[in-house]
């Protein structure tokens, strides 16, 4: 499975504090530990010290390994159950000549890694010991063996995706034993709830009027034409780029697919070819001009300059009374799905159970000081910013910070469980057809 960047760098210092631990298997009489298979599953072997690495990993991202032998031989044997699983899904991926993975893909994603991990370090020297260290023969094969593991990663997601939209796994509904089981199994990895909020709102966003709608289309269009005419795009992203969250970084907005940007914006990515410059493109945020740098089944690379039309203090006002009105209407009794047209469209209308500190800051503060459900008064935000917007809350339910219980979590456990027992079912059949071999 592919690590992450945090995870890469937590198993490189727990292997340095667990070496002598890193290889199962028997020992020699001078002390080295020599490895052995402890399963084959089709012609691959899995040995045992890629097991305790498993385990290493594990400890290094904040699960607490069990002390008795008896309980760490149990851990073992479910982790190399977890591997054989594994195992099972990759080379059935890798007989599905349908799922490509290309080698610019893999070698993004280790580069983003290396770029991370390496970014921990203090120095180059502290990093290539703490390779050594962890039992790495240097960067190279570091890299390589990162490569093989997004290579995999990727390959077993592609795969169930596939197999789900195919209709191939579906899932199974858990019984109650067994939801209790997998909760018992699991509730030691997150004892603890933050505090959370469930909500409706409208979001009124003030509208530009014609004249500054044209005043910011005539900017986006002579950037366009500055960049028809050999413009560097990311330099002209940082000194015009409405967008404070891309300008930085020259209008950067990464890989994203279908579904992540407003319609029109979207739209427009999706047609263009690699390198080609967009004419402007208007959403509910103001006219972008969009270079898509490169594509991918299902996924554009694009940057992108966002010219916000100025929002008048009348429009914000209009924009106000039409807010205070929804809220007055909702009080009176007025159905939330006939106001809500009036919102914004590209807002989730719906947002369950989550953790107030994940919140925008406007609404982090709104909760600290309002601690009530029901119709709450019309909350501000971003007043002073190119966006402002009025939202109109509804506070359905709220869970204060404490020990999570099953019933918190029921309907979320039971989605994730049937989802897992689809895939185990998928994986039992490609078991029957292949030979696996568990030694113990």
């Amino acid at each position: 499975m592919p690590r992450t960047a945090c995870g890469c760098v937590a198993l490189l210092a727990a292997c340095v504090a667990t070496l002598p631990a890193q290889r199962g298997g028997d020992s020699t009489r001078s002390g080295v530990p020599i490895d052995r298979i402890v399963a084959i599953v089709g012609t691959k072997p899995i040995l045992a010290s890629q097991v305790e690495e498993r385990m290493v990993s594990a400890q290094a991202n904040g699960q607490q390994l069990p002390t008795d032998s008896a309980a760490r031989s149990a851990l073992r044997r479910q982790i190399l159950t977890s591997m054989v699983e594994e195992e099972l899904l990759v080379q059935q991926a890798e007989r599905d000549t349908s799922i490509k993975v290309s080698d610019q893909e893999v070698q993004d994603a280790v580069e983003q890694t290396a770029q991370n991990v390496r970014r921990q370090f203090a120095s180059e020297p502290e990093f290539l010991r703490q390779l050594k260290l962890a039992q790495f023969g240097g960067v190279d094969e570091w890299r390589r063996w990162l490569a093989e593991n997004q290579r995999r990663g990727i390959l077993r997601d592609r795969l169930l995706e596939q197999l789900r939209g195919k209709g191939q796994i579906k899932p199974i509904a858990p019984t109650e034993r067994q939801l209790r089981e997998y909760w018992d199994e699991n509730k030691g990895q997150a004892q603890h709830h933050p505090a959370v909020v469930s909500f409706k709102q409208i979001v009124i966003v003030p509208q530009a009027d014609t004249a500054a709608r044209r005043v910011a289309y005539a900017r986006a269009e002579s950037l366009l034409v500055e960049l028809r005419h050999g413009a560097n795009f990311a330099t002209l992203a940082k000194r015009w780029s409405d967008d404070s969250a891309s300008r930085d970084s020259g209008g950067e907005l990464g890989w994203f697919r279908r579904g992540v940007m407003v319609k029109n914006f979207e739209a427009t990515a999706f047609r263009l070819r690699p390198g080609e410059i967009s004419d402007p493109v208007e959403t509910p945020f103001g006219f972008h001009i969009i270079q898509v740098e490169r594509i991918q089944p299902a996924e554009v690379q694009a940057r992108h300059i966002l010219i916000t039309p100025k929002i008048s203090e009348a429009q914000i006002a209009i924009a106000r009374r039409l807010a205070d009105s929804v809220r007055t209407a909702l009080a009176a009794g007025t159905s939330f799905d006939t106001l809500s047209r009036l919102g914004d469209e590209d807002v989730p209308k719906l947002v369950e159970k989550m953790p107030i500190t994940e919140l925008a800051p406007g609404f982090q503060q709104f909760f600290a000081a309002d601690s009530a459900v029901g119709v709450r008064p019309v909350l501000p935000i971003g007043l002073n910013s190119v966006r402002p917007q009025f939202v109109v809350l509804i506070v359905t339910a709220r869970l204060p910070e404490g020990e999570l219980q099953l019933d918190d979590v029921r309907d979320d456990l039971r989605s994730r469980l049937s989802q897992e027992l689809g895939v185990r079912h998928y994986i039992e059949q490609v078991r029957r057809t292949t030979f696996v071999d568990v030694r113990p």
